[in-house]
């Protein structure tokens, strides 16, 4: 039984400040008290009251409680919350102006009449009480159903864009398959070899959401590995990943489609071909520290009308702009632009994960 310090104390806070209200009335209804003498005997209810209640409710398994937004031990369900508002109240009765005596060492003795108000305004501002914490208690298990159903679209968006990626990929390289196999078939089988082992290692993270960027970095060698099989020596590459950001949590096939269009659009067109490089690196620290991955070219660099006009070009651009949006909202971006050695540069950033 883990017990939430935090809640408890903004609970606690609440239910001063509600006492502090309840003071006041009490004070008209028993002019013989003073207002600080009504604050503390309404403390001392109050006080009781919440402990029963407060810490009550991890009595009760999680199972029968209300989610909680942040994962904590929500409100009792049905019966369970009535049962123990019930036995709070009762108890903050019982034993609140007992205590509140024996703080203030009050030798006033309540009459009849003054018990059955004083027992009425404890049910009453109870039961406030209680409905409030409720309500929140019901407003937080609905925020952490909404924040679920929002994962699983966001989830089932990245593996929709995913799927879409994925014969984009295949389509091309067949293409060139369908080539080698008339020209070169030596090439061909090598290549076809190369794509086998690509698709067992891209289908064994399929199923996962996200990978460590060393095994998203494996799975670029793997690739740059099938197409150098039909390039030849018109293609080299360069992986740079630093080890702290290993294991760093990203997209899979997030930075293929860079690397794609880098090829196809770049160094084919290229009578010598050229060079790729990937690098990773880090940018800023604490909690704005974000990643960025540079996939840099040789190639015959962007057309003169956009870097987008080209047939193609734009559909792993514009895809991956969408995956970073789904993952990580505002803070996931992607520039295109020329780099200055000659050829293009694209980049991607994101947050960095804590503790990365």
């Amino acid at each position: 039984m883990k017990i939430e310090w935090l809640d408890a104390a903004r609970h606690y806070l609440q239910v001063v400040a509600f006492c502090c209200a309840i003071a006041v009335l009490t004070t008209l209804i028993w002019p013989a008290k003073s207002y600080f003498m009504q604050v503390g005997y309404a403390l001392s209810v109050g006080t009781i009251t919440w402990s029963v209640i407060e810490f009550g409710r991890y009595f009760f398994d999680r199972k029968n409680c209300h989610a909680d937004s942040h994962g904590g031990h929500g409100w009792p369900k049905g019966w369970r919350g009535l049962l123990l508002t019930t036995v709070g109240i009762a108890c903050g009765f019982l034993f609140g102006d007992p205590l509140g005596d024996l703080v203030f060492k009050s030798g006033l003795v309540n009459s009849p009449r003054d018990n059955k108000i004083s027992l009425a305004i404890t049910v009453l501002a109870g039961g406030i009480a209680s409905l409030y914490f409720h309500a929140r208690g019901q407003a937080a298990a609905m925020a952490a159903r909404i924040t679920a159903v929002e994962r699983d679209a966001s989830e089932a968006k990245l593996k929709l864009l995913e799927t879409q990626l994925e014969p984009h990929m295949l389509f091309n390289t067949l293409a060139n398959l369908r080539v080698l196999i008339a020209s070169d078939p030596p090439r061909a089988i090598a290549m076809l070899d190369r794509l086998n082992s690509y698709l067992r290692a891209t289908l064994s993270g399929s199923r996962a959401l996200s990978h460590p960027l060393s095994a998203e970095f494996d799975l670029l060698r793997d690739y740059l590995e099938l197409m150098a099989v039909r390039m030849g020596d018109r293609l080299t590459y360069t992986l740079d990943l630093p080890d702290d950001l290993r294991s760093v949590a990203v997209p899979p096939l997030l930075l293929q489609p860079l690397v794609e269009n880098a090829i196809q659009h770049g160094l084919e067109p290229k009578v010598g071909g050229g060079s790729i490089t990937v690098r990773a690196s880090r940018r800023g620290g604490g909690d704005n520290a974000l990643i960025a991955i540079e996939v840099a070219d040789t190639g015959v660099g962007l057309p003169a009308d956009g870097p987008l006009s080209e047939p193609g070009r734009g559909f792993g651009i514009a895809q991956i702009r969408e995956r970073l949006a789904s993952a990580y909202g505002a803070r996931g971006s992607i520039e295109l632009v020329p780099d200055a050695a000659g050829g293009t540069r694209a980049t991607a950033t994101f947050p960095l994960e804590a503790g990365a």
